[in-house]
């Protein structure tokens, strides 16, 4: 079995699903008492959050390759980014370590194309949803068509994920006016729902809609799984 490393804390509550589920597959595959080699950098997500919000993203990423450089100073054979948005700053730790970073995108896209979709509807971040460093790969790289909200949409999923999701707050409400803007997505094309937050999934489950729903954290967590496996 491989060591993962995991960057995580952004924000810790989307962090614990990753420990789990890397450690329930692991515990699944080979049976026994067997458990996960992980070694973990948490961030303090609220200095991430700043660099975000104020576009500085090149400092972003030089705060994660050193969470990374430590990592695989720790022993970690592959890295594990536990969000989506920092993706955007997948190159900076690239550039900064000799281990592989298992992309988020990549586990996701396989699953739509398993399942015979090819356009999906993306909620995220602004960041996620706007930028081109996610939609691209999915476009470019998988081949998928991927639809994103309206702005006043795109608004209301980055607020709730930021002001309550990463706090830990559930509210019914929220819950509702994400599952109007699936349905909005649904009339607009799209086949499937990528939960490509991993703050989402805490809020929106399969029961709540009739559409097929892409969890990025389970099936990032997953492949990381396999890959230690492989």
């Amino acid at each position: 079995m491989k060591t993962i490393g995991l960057i995580g804390g952004m924000s810790w509550e989307s962090t614990i699903p990753y420990y789990r589920q890397i450690n329930e597959t692991i515990k699944q595959r080979l049976g026994g008492l067997h458990s996960a080699k992980i070694v973990l950098y948490s961030v303090d997500f609220q200095e991430v959050e700043a660099l975000q919000h104020s576009g500085q993203w090149e400092q972003a990423g030089l705060l994660l390759a050193d969470a990374a450089r430590r990592l695989e100073a720790a022993g970690a054979e592959g890295l594990v980014l536990c969000t989506n948005t920092m993706h955007k700053v997948a190159s900076a730790i690239e550039s900064a370590v000799g281990v592989p970073l298992l992309h988020i995108a990549d586990p996701t896209a396989e699953a739509i194309k398993q399942s015979s979709f090819s356009t999906v509807g993306l909620l995220g971040t602004r960041f996620t949803m706007e930028q081109d460093f996610y939609c691209s790969r999915l476009e470019d790289r998988h081949g998928l068509k991927v639809l994103i909200p309206n702005p006043e949409d795109r608004d209301t999923v980055h607020r709730i994920i930021y002001d309550e999701l990463c706090l830990g707050r559930i509210d019914a409400e929220s819950r509702a006016a994400y599952i109007e803007i699936i349905h909005r997505l649904v009339a607009n094309g799209a086949e499937a729902i990528i939960l490509g937050c991993t703050e989402i999934s805490l809020l929106i489950e399969p029961q709540h809609v009739d559409i097929p729903l892409f969890d990025t954290t389970q099936l990032h967590a997953v492949h990381a799984a396999e890959w230690m496996l492989r």
